[in-house]
């Protein structure tokens, strides 16, 4: 098998999730127009995917090394490209957000484990330029997420924005299955009580923030809401601190180098998901342009990864995280 091939399939696997977190971003007022609800609604689109995306990426890791990590990749695979397909026939604006829920899930599991196996086919020293490659590629979706949104919905319909997701989906699979080897890691226990803690824990916070500006911040919906979820995740930590197999190792964050790289994180992707939000809907409601040229105008900022990732990943394996990820958080905070 050619070498290359390991390293090529999975991320077409990613870029098709990708393209998924952004996709749907100009065709948010075609949507709106089609389907109605209320702008709170629009959100949940973005913020059901993500959602579930971030929920499940754990729990995904841990069933691969159960299971087997190319069966649960394929299976996440499967799961993705059919919601895919539901969320193009979708009647209403509650259901398409349910499949999109959906999509998050299989997104989830094909993130880790199409990463895990990429690295896993390589040498431990050229597994920095292997992941800059894995960024690369996958940068094809992040880049073309907004512009492949903005044309599909002005050239087609909305609808065909997850439409196109079915044949990707269906030759990762096909590609997947011929080109990796099953692997699997220590077999440990499922957190299934932290799984459902942070879940839900994480899911009631955002339903109150996103709902807030429509009923108001100091209502008893919203700040019931904002308690219930804040004591949900409190009762999470206090679960993952007693139990034998957690989820997430709290001794982690008492490394410094860990939390300050996991907040980085956080806060950066935060900023690029409302940014993208915002700006495509600025582009097309208060300028006028159509989904198109506003996928058009984000270019310039979405494929940059493009270039830049290769390049950092060959970089890594010399001079380490620091010398690169302090100057590419400035600037992204000159550009913002």
């Amino acid at each position: 098998r050619p070498r290359l091939l390991p390293v090529v399939i999975p991320p077409i696997a990613f870029v098709m999730v990708s393209l998924d977190a952004l996709v749907v971003v100009p065709a948010l007022p075609s949507i709106h127009g089609d389907l109605g609800g209320r702008p709170a609604g629009l959100q949940w689109l973005i913020t059901s995917y993500n959602l579930t995306f971030a929920a499940g990426i754990i729990t995904a890791a841990a069933l691969g090394d159960r299971f087997g990590r190319l069966r649960v990749f394929l299976a996440g695979l499967a799961l993705f490209t059919a919601a895919s397909a539901a969320c193009a026939v979708a009647p209403d604006l509650s259901l398409l957000i349910g499949f999109r829920a959906l999509q998050g899930v299989g997104a989830a599991v094909v993130t880790p484990l199409g990463l895990t196996l990429v690295t896993a086919a390589f040498p431990a020293e050229r597994r920095g330029a292997v992941v800059g490659i894995w960024g690369g590629i996958a940068g094809l979706g992040i880049a073309a997420g907004p512009l492949v949104g903005g044309a599909v919905t002005e050239g087609l319909d909305w609808h065909w924005v997850f439409w196109v997701n079915v044949p990707i989906g269906l030759l990762a699979i096909l590609g997947s299955r011929r080109v990796l080897t099953e692997r699997r890691g220590p077999a440990r226990p499922l957190d299934v009580p932290g799984m459902l803690l942070a879940g839900i824990g994480v899911a009631v916070l955002v339903w109150a923030l996103v709902q807030a500006p429509d009923a108001g911040w100091g209502t008893g919906r919203t700040l019931g809401a904002l308690a219930t979820g804040a004591a949900l995740v409190a009762a999470f930590l206090g679960w993952e601190a007693r139990t034998r197999a957690p989820m997430i190792p709290l001794g982690l964050f008492r490394r410094a180098q860990f939390s300050a790289a996991a907040l980085a994180n956080l806060l950066m992707v935060g900023a690029v998901f409302a940014a993208a939000y915002l700006t495509s809907q600025f582009f097309q409601i208060a300028r006028g342009d159509g989904p198109l040229d506003a996928g058009l105008h984000m270019l310039a900022w979405t494929a940059t990864p493009l270039l830049v990732a290769p390049l950092a990943g060959r970089l890594f394996d010399r001079v380490g995280a620091r010398v690169l990820a302090v100057p590419g958080l400035l600037a992204q905070a000159v550009g913002f």
